[in-house]
């Protein structure tokens, strides 16, 4: 068995990689529950990849939410899970999984860990995920979940989301579930050609936007009227 460091070995330009053995199977109160939000949430409302419906129906939401909010788990709408932090609306995780055209050989980069619901679906599709979180509380909260959860391709770092995580660039796609007022300088860089950037961006009225790094730079793909919580 690895050995898993404490959290408190975590710090700034620090990572460490979830590695671990799924928990047994249990009865699941909220099957039902799952199965309905992605039939009717995600499914009626235009999500088509079958990978990323799968996904959503595998990921136990309500682990990544606070106590006192399990039983809104599969509502259709964002969750507070402290910290001025919120779990964003199980339709947006899915659009922008969507949207980041992830293959099982995909290396993914995603600023803002927040719960880890987001990561988990990338985890769910990608070959692995490179995940920072500012808040050091909740990059500890995300790591134990999706460590009793049994995942083994999402590594996580506390830190500053604008630097990036450039040791292992190129990424095939770059997730931001936070919204900067401008699209951070630095990350392009580390978006490998014909790579996909998913990212909300502005100042109260935001847009999601959905880019494609080409030779000739960032192409705009597709556009979305979001609200995140900002990008610091």
């Amino acid at each position: 068995m690895p050995v898993v460091r404490p959290f408190s070995s975590f710090c700034e330009g620090n990572s460490h990689s979830l590695s671990g053995i799924p928990e047994a199977k249990a009865f699941d109160p909220f099957a039902l529950e799952r199965e309905q939000m992605v039939r009717e949430q995600i499914g009626q409302r235009g999500i088509r990849d079958r990978r990323v419906l799968q996904a959503m129906q595998k990921v136990p939401r309500h682990r990544f939410v606070p106590l006192e909010q399990q039983a809104h788990a599969y509502t259709d709408r964002p969750l507070s899970i402290g910290y001025n932090q919120t779990i964003s609306q199980p339709y947006i995780v899915a659009l922008m999984t969507e949207a980041a055209q992830l293959k099982p050989e995909s290396v993914v980069l995603e600023i803002g860990t927040g719960s880890g619901y987001q990561t988990a679906v990338l985890a769910e599709l990608a070959q692995q995920v490179y995940s920072l979180e500012r808040i050091p509380a909740l990059a500890e909260q995300a790591q134990q979940t999706l460590y009793a959860l049994g995942y083994r391709n999402i590594h996580i770092r506390q830190g500053d989301g604008y630097q990036g995580w450039p040791e292992h660039a190129p990424y095939d796609a770059i997730v931001v579930t936070a919204a900067p007022p401008t699209l951070p300088p630095l990350l392009p860089d580390q978006l490998a050609m014909g790579g996909t950037w998913v990212v909300p961006v502005g100042e109260g009225c935001q847009s999601l936007l959905i880019l494609h790094k080409t030779p000739q730079g960032l192409i705009q793909k597709g556009s979305f009227p979001v609200q995140f919580v900002p990008m610091l």
